[in-house]
């Protein structure tokens, strides 16, 4: 009973989350226009996902250290890598000036609310095997590092979609009113792609050349190593692209995107398809 509530509790925290945000940031609420609501406001912000996090934390572990091996199904997988894109959101924010871009945290906020709940949904059919291996252990958080950087920058990406689109209408929300200039969030986006990407050349690298020592057996050849080269491949095009040919805009955005929704494909999609689909 005290489990099913800590991922009760931790929803119902992230939910509680993104309508401050909401109210502050999409609505412009000037509630807090006064010196001390701003500091206020800002302690807030800062601090108070540090709660939610530590609870989804929690029940991730809980649900994926059983016994001696990890139970990582689609599940488990779905809700770290969103777990993770929280946690690397919040703790850049000690970093780098991201009062403009806490237009992202609201949408992040409202899929970790429901990923909270996906291991209950979706448990393991079984633990993976050979998790006692130091090389599946790095291998795997490397991966979810890539993961979770890939899909910071697939929300970036389309929270520049609509600023573009935006700016072609006389009348902006209030919503993008504060975000940094669109050149601003193109080169942003880029150092996060360039980071993702060399930890998704890592995650393919060790998987491939070192798949004995990784996962304990030779390389097989599957559709997911196949989708994992496609959009390392799409990744690849677009950081030469953009070194030289000066790609940006549209482009950069649409092959980000495109990126993201086939690395998908190669992990989340054919876990899904293994253990939901045909209860492997």
């Amino acid at each position: 009973m005290s489990s099913i509530l800590t991922y009760i509790v931790a929803s119902l925290l992230y939910t509680l989350i993104i309508w401050y945000f909401w109210r502050t940031k999409w609505c412009g609420s000037n509630s807090l226009s006064n010196t001390n609501g701003v500091l206020t406001a800002a302690i807030w912000e800062r601090y108070v996902i540090v709660v939610p996090l530590l609870l989804h934390g929690m029940t991730l572990y809980q649900s994926i250290f059983v016994g001696d091996g990890l139970s990582f199904g689609v599940g488990n997988a779905i809700s770290s890598i969103v777990w993770l894109t929280v946690f690397m959101y919040w703790s850049s924010g000690f970093f780098y000036r991201l009062e403009g871009l806490q237009t992202l945290f609201a949408p992040v906020a409202t899929v970790a609310a429901i990923a909270v709940f996906l291991p209950l949904v979706f448990p393991s059919l079984q633990p993976l095997e050979n998790t006692e291996l130091i090389g599946f252990k790095v291998h795997l958080l490397i991966a979810m590092m890539a993961y979770s950087l890939l899909t910071i920058a697939a929300l970036h990406a389309l929270l520049m979609m609509i600023v573009e689109h935006r700016l072609h209408h006389p009348a902006m929300p209030s919503i993008f009113t504060n975000l940094p200039p669109l050149l601003v969030m193109e080169k942003l986006l880029f150092r996060i792609i360039w980071v993702g990407f060399i930890l998704l050349t890592l995650t393919l690298f060790s998987g491939v050349v070192f798949s004995q020592e990784v996962f304990g057996q030779p390389l097989t050849f599957t559709h997911k190593i196949l989708f994992g080269f496609i959009s390392w491949g799409i990744f690849a095009a677009l950081l030469i692209g953009r070194r030289l040919y000066g790609w940006r805009g549209r482009i950069a955005i649409r092959w980000t995107l495109v990126g993201f929704a086939i690395l998908l494909l190669a992990y989340i999609g054919s876990k899904f398809v293994l253990e939901v689909v045909l209860s492997r």
